[in-house]
C-alpha cells in the first residue's frame, strides 16, 4: 500500500532531511546502548576482584565470563526476532525491563552461583540491544546521514566502557553505604536502564516496519510527524521518489536462507562469530593478562581507564569516516589494523607501550565496530532486518560465551603473543569474508541496498 499520492513510505523517509525526532532517536538510543556495552566490560573490569571475592577457580572464572554471553545469545534470538513481529519499540523496551531486574539483583548475589545465574538473564534482556537499535536507526535515518548519525549514537555509548574501568578503579577500594564497590556497578547500571526505559517510551515505532506489517495508516502518521518538523524549520524536503517500490510485507526465519539474501546471512554468520574475537576479547581479557604480567588490581584498573579511552575516541573518528568512505573496506582497513595492534600490546611488557597499543587497538576497534553496526542493518531487507541482524548478531555472543573456555586456556598454556596471533588471524577472516561477499552500500538507500536480495 502506499500514501500520500502515491508515494511509498520508503520514499517519504528516504527524502527526509535530519530533524529534531531523527535527533532525539539518536541520542535517546545512544544512550540505550551505552549500558549494554557498560554490561560487556564490566565483567572483565571486574574479574580479578570477583575472582577473589568468592575465590573463583579457573573454571568458576570462566563461567562467570560466559553467563553472561549466554544469555546475550538467547536474548538476541528471541527478542531480535521480536522486533521483526511485534515492533522495534515494543523488543527494545523489553530487553531494557529484563536487564535493569536482573542487573539488580546481581548486585545483592550472596555466591557466585547467583551472580551467574543473573549475569545470564541480564544477558538475555541486554542481548538484542545492539542488533535491535541497529535496525531502528537504520529504518529511520536518511540515507546520506544514516552512518554518521549511527556512529554518535555510538559514540555516546561507548562512554560507557572507560566508566566501567574509571568506576571499578574509583568503587572497587570502598564499600559506600555498608556495600562492596564492586557491587555498586551493577546497582549504578540498574537505574540508568530504568531511566533509559522511560525516555524510549516517547519514540516512535518505525514507520517502515508498520509499513512491512500493513499497518500504513500509523506508518503515514509517523512519517507526518517528521515532515511537518522538517517544514516547521524550512529545512530541504524534495519530493519523494516515485519509483520507490512499497516495503514488501512478510518475512519469514526460512527467508534468511532464500534467493540474494542467502549468501549475506552466511557472510554475517561467520564475521559475527569471530570479530567477537578481536572486539570483546580484548575488554574481557586485557584485565586478566594485565594480572599476568605482574600489575596488582587497582593499577591494572586504572591502566584499563587509560586503555579505553580508546573506544569514545576511536568512535568519534569514525564519524567524519564513515559517510567519507565506503563501509565495506573501512570494516577491513580496521580489522587489519586490529590484528597489528593487538599483536604488538601482546608482546609489550613496559607500562608506556601497553597503554599506547591498547588505546590505539581499542580506537580502532571502534572505528570497525561503528562501520559494522551501520553496515549489517543496511544489507537486509526490512521485513527481515530486525531478524537477520540479531540472529547472526547472536552468534557473536555465542562466540564470546566460548572465548573464555577457549582463549584463557591457550593463554594459560602458552603466552600473550601466541593469544594475540590467534586474535589477528580471527580479524584477518572477517575482514576477508567482507572483501568478497559484502555488497557497498555508503550513500545508498535501502531500498537499493536490497533490490540485489530480491533477485
Amino acid at each position: 500500500m502506499t500514501t500520500m499520492a502515491g508515494y511509498s513510505i520508503a520514499a517519504r523517509m528516504d527524502r527526509l532531511p535530519i530533524t529534531p525526532l531523527h535527533r532525539r532517536a539518536t541520542v535517546v538510543i545512544g544512550f540505550g546502548l551505552f549500558f549494554d556495552l557498560y554490561e560487556v566490560f564490566l565483567a572483565g573490569t571486574l574479574s580479578s576482584v570477583l575472582k577473589k571475592q568468592f575465590d573463583l577457580s579457573g573454571t568458576g572464572l570462566t563461567l562467570l565470563l560466559a553467563s553472561a554471553f549466554v544469555g546475550m545469545f538467547l536474548g538476541a534470538i528471541t527478542l531480535g526476532r521480536m522486533a521483526d513481529r511485534l515492533g522495534r519499540r515494543r523488543a527494545f523496551l523489553l530487553s531494557m525491563s529484563i536487564y535493569s531486574v536482573f542487573t539488580l539483583l546481581a548486585a545483592f548475589s550472596p555466591n557466585a552461583t547467583m551472580l551467574v545465574i543473573c549475569r545470564f538473564f541480564a544477558g538475555i534482556g541486554i542481548g538484542a540491544e545492539l542488533p535491535v537499535s541497529d535496525t531502528y536507526l537504520g529504518d529511520i535515518l536518511p540515507p546520506k546521514d544514516r552512518g554518521r548519525f549511527t556512529a554518535w549514537a555510538y559514540t555516546l555509548s561507548f562512554l560507557g566502557v572507560p566508566l566501567a574501568g574509571l568506576l571499578g578503579h574509583w568503587l572497587v577500594p570502598l564499600q559506600p553505604l555498608g556495600l562492596d564497590g564492586w557491587r555498586w556497578l551493577f546497582i549504578i547500571g540498574a537505574l540508568g536502564a530504568v531511566i533509559i526505559f522511560a525516555l524510549r517510551r516517547g519514540l516512535p515505532e518505525s514507520p517502515r516496519w508498520l509499513s512491512a506489517v500493513g499497518r500504513d495508516d500509523e506508518a503515514d502518521a509517523i512519517v507526518d510527524r517528521f515532515e511537518t518538523q522538517a517544514r516547521e524549520r524550512n529545512l530541504p524536503l524534495p519530493e519523494p521518489a516515485a519509483s520507490t517500490p512499497t516495503t514488501q510485507q512478510g518475512g519469514k526465519v526460512s527467508d534468511l536462507f532464500g534467493p540474494g539474501v542467502r549468501s549475506r546471512t552466511l557472510m554475517m554468520a561467520v564475521f559475527q562469530f569471530f570479530q567477537t574475537w578481536g572486539y570483546y576479547g580484548f575488554g574481557t581479557l586485557a584485565p586478566i593478562i594485565l594480572a599476568a604480567k605482574g600489575y596488582d588490581i587497582v593499577e591494572s584498573l586504572g591502566f584499563l581507564t587509560m586503555t579505553y579511552l580508546g573506544y569514545p575516541i576511536g568512535s568519534l573518528l569514525s564519524i567524519p569516516l564513515i559517510e567519507r568512505f565506503e563501509r565495506k573496506y573501512l570494516i577491513i582497513a580496521a580489522a587489519g589494523a586490529m590484528a597489528v595492534f593487538g599483536i604488538l600490546f601482546g608482546v609489550s611488557s613496559g607500562s608506556t607501550m601497553i597503554v599506547v597499543f591498547g588505546f590505539l587497538y581499542t580506537a580502532v576497534s571502534n572505528i570497525f565496530s561503528n562501520s559494522y553496526h551501520v553496515y549489517q542493518a543496511e544489507i537486509f531487507p526490512t521485513r527481515l532486518r530486525g531478524t537477520a541482524t540479531s540472529w547472526t548478531y547472536s552468534l557473536s555472543r555465542l562466540s564470546s560465551a566460548l572465548m573464555p573456555f577457549v582463549l584463557l586456556p591457550l593463554f594459560h598454556h602458552t603466552n600473550t603473543a601466541v593469544l594475540f596471533l590467534v586474535v589477528a588471524a580471527a580479524m584477518l577472516l572477517v575482514a576477508t569474508v567482507i572483501l568478497i561477499f559484502g555488497p557497498r552500500t555508503t550513500g545508498r538507500t535501502l531500498t537499493d541496498v536490497n533490490l540485489v536480495s530480491a533477485n
